[in-house]
């Protein structure tokens, strides 16, 4: 089955987008994401419990407590406040989408692996896809840069949290090891709505559904799998599956809202595929 885990991970992943497209008009960015905490730390709390999952070592907490700030506070909060404030989500998409290369620049002097020509490659041929795809489908012109910002804050969480997992503590138990790093994100985004927002919410159907969507199927599912492909991965092998993320988003637009996909959409889902085949395949 492990060798199915990346393809459900993107999946799942790009399921996320989807889910902030129901869910953020009926809520502020922050409240919604501290709702969402709040239900899964309470989830996983129930969990940790019932099947007396084990504790990482108390050494590790910190470590565990810092990939979840910036893997789930940052980047999350990143996405959902660029979206919320009117950039688009495939905009969103192709600026996160940008980590395999962030990672691959540092990957080898921050973790020691080898960034061998064909995975630059690879890598190279991912982006100009994923930028193929959401050309297609938007144009990003002056008025968004100012939005920009929280898009650029959250590639930097999602690279320098998958980069410091993978380097400090790449292996912990997935239930205790999950409600360790959802604790700080949640006290974090508390503070933040303290400061910033009122804690609007509209409890409609629309919001509901999105919501318990991203709580089960994206904060335990998809986290879980992600943090199984850090375990057993390399950092760069992990980045480039999010590379796949933009087109599989596009492809559920598709089915879902009816979003045209154009020519130039599937030549660039083509290319990102191949350039994540290049990164991922073993070497001789």
């Amino acid at each position: 089955m492990k060798r199915f885990f990346p393809f459900l991970f993107v999946f799942l992943w790009s399921t996320g987008f989807i889910g902030a497209k129901f869910g953020l008009p009926h809520a502020e960015p922050l409240s919604f994401l501290l709702v969402r905490y709040l239900l899964v730390i309470s989830l996983l709390g129930a969990v940790v419990l019932a099947t007396r999952a084990p504790w990482p070592a108390r050494r590790d907490w910190l470590h565990i407590g810092v990939s979840g700030l910036l893997v789930h506070a940052l980047y999350l909060g990143g996405v959902f406040i660029a979206i919320g404030h009117g950039l688009p989500a495939g905009v969103t998409a192709l600026v996160v989408g940008m980590q395999p290369l962030l990672t691959a620049a540092t990957a080898g002097w921050l973790l020691g692996e080898r960034v061998v020509a064909r995975q630059w490659l690879g890598l190279a041929l991912g982006f100009v896809g994923v930028a193929l795809v959401l050309a297609s489908r938007f144009s990003l012109n002056a008025e968004l840069g100012p939005q920009l910002l929280p898009a650029l804050l959250a590639l930097l969480g999602i690279t320098g949290g998958t980069l410091y997992q993978k380097r400090f503590c790449p292996k912990f138990d997935l239930r205790s090891g999950a409600l360790i790093q959802f604790v700080p994100s949640a006290l974090l985004t508390a503070l933040a709505v303290l400061l910033f927002e009122d804690f609007r919410i509209d409890w409609s159907g629309e919001f509901v559904f999105a919501l318990g969507w991203l709580v089960l199927v994206l904060s335990l599912g998809a986290i879980s799998l992600l943090n199984l492909l850090i375990r057993s991965g390399s950092a760069v092998n992990v980045a480039s599956l999010f590379y796949l993320t933009p087109p599989t988003t596009a492809l559920i637009a598709w089915l879902l809202f009816g979003e045209n996909l154009t020519l130039t959409a599937g030549l660039g889902m083509a290319l990102a595929a191949g350039g994540v085949y290049l990164v991922a395949r073993p070497g001789k």
